[in-house]
């Protein structure tokens, strides 16, 4: 069940570097503005914006594979709890679609951390 809680964790990880590189290195190119449903001025004029909220995915997807390499328990909970309260912030003040594409994959890797414990 460890096992099974890591790759979870390594998995939660994976998509933030995945949300890192799509806000802040393809916000403004063609792939990001069809991802986001965005037009070229309004992509241009967010993309410094994007970029600060990519760096902190990045922080969360760094903070999970610190608690990865570690082992530590409670580092793998503080940063799954990062990623949970953002997710649920975001799909409700953002879009919708967050809820199950950050706050879901964060709540599960709580669980199965819970249950491998």
């Amino acid at each position: 069940m460890n096992l099974l809680a890591n790759i979870i964790v390594g998995l939660v990880a994976l998509l933030h570097i995945g949300f890192l590189i799509l806000e802040m290195f393809l916000w403004d190119h063609p792939y990001g503005r069809k991802t986001f449903k965005m037009t070229a001025e309004y992509s241009r004029a967010s993309a410094s914006l994007a970029a600060n909220q990519g760096l902190y995915n990045g922080f969360l997807a760094a903070g999970l594979v610190w608690g990865l390499f570690t082992g530590d328990f409670a580092i793998k909970v503080f940063f799954l709890s990062c990623v949970l309260v953002a997710g649920i912030y975001g799909g409700f003040t953002a879009k919708r679609s967050i809820l199950y594409l950050q706050a879901l994959p964060g709540l599960i890797g709580l669980i199965f951390l819970y249950l491998a414990r």
